[in-house]
């Protein structure tokens, strides 16, 4: 009898899910929407209040004082910062230039001379000659944009001695749910999420690749001082470019945002999954 899961290539289910998403929504690749200082410096202070999470993160690496840290989509140094703190080295992969100027502010207020910053997208890096492998622990953290995750996986284990990190996100997102009301009003098509974890286990699982697998829950909230605010900080998201669509955004933002304490915020919950394998114990791959 046919097993019809073997007869899925899961790269390529991955492939068009990246597709279909990127066709929807085109220019809303990562790269882009952090391009500016103003949102790298928003995506860091968000960060910071989910210090409790960034730590642990840290925490649940198997890292020592000898080790050497790869991170892979670094943004403004969230990880990488405190990596550095507990690590020999750190190299940061990351393309968006605003996040890598706030990354550079980062690092000279916290005194961090032992991270590298290597200015390109994964998919563009050459391990031997862009970074200096091998290294202990390689670390992906809501950073799989890529088309070809199959391809960049294989590009980690290369890089790596011993073990790699993935945080990815399992079923829907606040974020995806908010595109999915506003993108049709916005530009008359259907918005199409990215990818989950389930698409990616069954890509490892297909490599050969039996990773631990832990689920959570994030709560998250965006808070904004403004309304006006909020509206300016969404607008290069949304691609609300004519005044027609920053009102329908505007509209939108009434009624998504909540008050409180002079200031308004947009709750936002997601189920997260960390995936790790320890390369030792996958044999020749």
């Amino acid at each position: 009898m046919k097993n019809p899961l073997k007869d899925i290539d899961w790269n390529e289910v991955w492939k068009s899910q990246m597709t279909a998403n990127r066709e929807s929504s085109p220019g809303r690749d990562c790269a882009r929407i952090w391009e500016s200082r103003e949102s790298a410096l928003r995506f860091w202070d968000m960060c910071r209040q989910e210090r409790s999470r960034i730590d642990q993160t840290v925490w649940e690496t198997e890292i020592t004082p000898k080790s050497r840290v790869l991170d892979i989509g670094a943004g403004p140094g969230t990880l990488a910062i405190p990596f550095s703190e507990k690590a020999l080295e750190v190299t940061a992969v990351e393309p968006a230039d605003g996040m890598c100027s706030v990354m550079r502010e980062k690092m000279a207020e916290f005194g961090r001379e032992n991270i590298t910053i290597v200015e390109k997208r994964w998919e563009d890096v050459d391990v031997k000659s862009d970074l200096k492998p091998p290294y202990d622990i390689v670390i992906a953290s809501f950073s799989l944009g890529m088309q070809d995750i199959r391809a960049a996986i294989e590009k980690m284990i290369q890089a790596t001695s011993r073990f790699v990190y993935l945080y990815h996100f399992a079923g829907e997102t606040s974020w995806d749910r908010q595109w999915q009301v506003l993108w049709p009003r916005l530009h008359g098509r259907d918005y199409q999420p990215g990818p989950k974890c389930d698409v990616l286990y069954n890509v490892l699982y297909q490599m050969g690749i039996y990773p631990h697998v832990r689920p959570f829950r994030l709560e998250h909230s965006q808070r904004y001082s403004t309304l006006d605010e909020a509206v300016a900080t969404l607008v290069p998201q949304a691609q609300a470019r004519t005044d027609e669509q920053r009102a329908i955004l505007r509209e939108y933002l009434v009624g998504a945002l909540r008050e409180e304490d002079g200031a308004f915020l947009m709750p936002g919950s997601s189920m997260r999954v960390k995936i790790w394998w320890d390369k030792q114990e996958i044999g020749g791959i």
